[in-house]
């Protein structure tokens, strides 16, 4: 009769480990599904706000910044065609013709990168309808009434006043439309409470999935008798790639997006600065370029996505190989 009990214990004893190995595989998978979602949404969201930032964002801050100094640098001109003289033979003048090419220029691909949605749009259809109605003005004022001076200056005010009135000039609209579009690279710019949370939730998947990584390799080893099993040893690995690499790589990203941030700040200060429009133009091109080239994509990074997903498969598909394996020669198999 002394066998039966051990026996009976012996079974007890695979029971219990059985339920143990197939509880860590349970844990394991749901573990490795919760954190891999969280973590390749978050990864992401950030990749595409750098991708809307460095292809809209930033063209469309420049973008009105440049439409503005290039009004005003042509009504200048316009202006100084007048005062010299000049206007009395060649109207405003081949630099204010110039200027109102590039700012016309400027308009017609801010309808295309503007981030202000249909608020931007109907914004740039009332600066084009102005617009109209300013070289209305200030054409027959430079061409038209040359001989009559009273009429002239009448007709350059009604364009300035077109251009430069608050609330309903060209450039306060254009002001406008570059507050709302600063708060929209602001939202892309920073993180918001939902993407940290996701990064918490993956980082602690994560680490959950290591803490249960190593525990199935200790109850292999210490209640089965197997050796390092190969596939949870690869798995761990992998999750210890998802915890490090794309972590890394959205810190790099964020940052390149806070300097940009700062970047197009300045160019909303420089269009600001009427005194040297000319230099102001200048300033506005020179950190669009510098803006834009902190912003190109890195190869790895880009790289990187595929990457986790790859890593990700690893860790869902792996422990249920190596777990699933011992269980089923073991346990499933025998009864």
């Amino acid at each position: 009769m002394s066998p039966r009990p051990a026996r009976s214990d012996r079974n007890t004893y695979r029971s219990r480990t059985r339920r143990l190995l197939e509880r860590h595989l349970a844990a394991m998978l749901v573990a490795a599904l919760v954190s891999m979602s969280a973590l390749l949404v978050s990864y992401r969201e950030v990749q595409i706000s750098a991708g809307e930032m460095r292809t809209r964002g930033a063209p469309a801050v420049q973008g009105v910044a440049a439409t503005q100094l290039a009004l005003l640098r042509a009504h200048k001109e316009a202006r100084a065609s007048l005062d010299s003289g000049i206007a009395d033979v060649v109207g405003a003048g081949a630099r204010y013709e110039n200027q109102l090419a590039a700012a016309d220029q400027g308009l017609s691909r801010l309808s295309d990168v503007q981030i202000d949605g249909d608020r931007g749009r109907g914004v740039l259809e009332t600066v084009n309808g102005v617009l109209t109605s300013y070289s209305s003005s200030i054409t027959p004022g430079a061409v038209k009434y040359v001989t009559d001076p009273l009429m002239q200056q009448e007709k350059f005010a009604e364009a300035e006043t077109l251009l430069t009135r608050e609330g309903t000039g060209v450039v306060p609209r254009l002001d406008v439309l570059q507050g709302h579009q600063m708060a929209r690279v602001d939202t892309l710019s920073t993180m918001s409470p939902v993407q940290w949370s996701g990064w918490v939730v993956a980082e602690l998947g994560l680490l959950a999935m290591v803490l249960i990584t190593l525990s199935a390799l200790w109850v292999l080893r210490t209640r089965c008798g197997h050796s390092l099993d190969l596939c949870l040893l690869v798995s761990l690995l992998a999750v210890v790639f998802l915890a490090t690499g794309p972590l890394i790589a959205t810190s790099e990203t964020q940052d390149r997006l806070g300097a940009a941030r700062d970047g197009l700040v300045r160019i909303e200060q420089q269009a600001g600065h009427h005194a040297d429009l000319a230099g102001s133009q200048q300033a506005v091109t020179d950190t669009g370029t510098r803006v834009r080239a902190g912003l190109a994509a890195r190869g790895w990074q880009s790289g990187m996505y595929y990457g986790a997903l790859t890593a990700a498969a690893l860790v869902v598909l792996l422990p249920a190989v190596g777990i699933g394996r011992h269980l089923n020669a073991d346990y499933w198999r025998t009864g």
